[in-house]
């Protein structure tokens, strides 16, 4: 499926991986990068065996640093994982200004829908996410011209069918001024 990056959220792309069996060719919404200098979430390493963080120092950032009694639920409450590093850790790393120059120690965050977003970055690597990356844009144009050109920003006619009616008829137009810069041009007859 492939969509512009408005579909690209984490609850989203849960769906069409997960639920429905979708390979996603949409580009994911992602807002963990930093225009501060300091590490970004993507330099940070998931272990999924341990669950837990590596930072760029090697230290273990962890969700939970002692043992519970009780079993945490499944799922926060937010739908964000919390890694956090140890203090001491930070404290002692030559890296801490480039990581949390303002805080005592560095926090990650994770989305429970973060396994979705991760088949998504893996096929937007692929030759394939490319080719339909380029096809969408067709289509969209397609569309836009629809809207701007023959002034479908508004269905007239009411319920499914008069839709249905009016976007065959805005569609055929469409296609006949293409068709219409197919057939060339015929030569004037000449005067006799």
């Amino acid at each position: 499926l492939a969509a512009d990056t408005a579909y690209g959220s984490a609850e989203m792309l849960e769906w069409l991986v997960n639920d429905q069996g979708i390979a996603p060719h949409i580009p994911i919404i992602d807002k963990s990068g930093r225009t501060d200098g300091t590490f970004s979430r993507a330099d940070f390493t998931y272990d999924r065996a341990a669950d837990l963080y590596r930072c760029p120092g090697g230290k273990e950032l962890k969700q939970y640093r002692r043992a519970f009694r009780a079993d945490h639920p499944d799922a926060p409450p937010d739908d964000t994982y919390r890694y956090r590093a140890s203090k001491l850790d930070c404290d002692a790393c030559a890296l801490k200004p480039n990581c949390c120059p303002n805080g005592p120690a560095r926090k990650v965050t994770r989305s429970i829908h973060e396994d979705a977003r991760d088949v998504a970055r893996d096929i937007a690597r692929t030759d394939a996410y490319v080719t339909s990356r380029r096809e969408r844009k067709k289509v969209e144009m397609l569309f836009a011209h629809l809207k701007r050109i023959l002034r479908l920003d508004r269905l007239r006619l009411r319920g499914p069918c008069g839709a249905r009616d009016e976007f065959l008829l805005a569609a055929t137009a469409q296609n006949l001024r293409k068709m219409a810069r197919l057939i060339p041009l015929q030569p004037a007859p000449a005067p006799a």
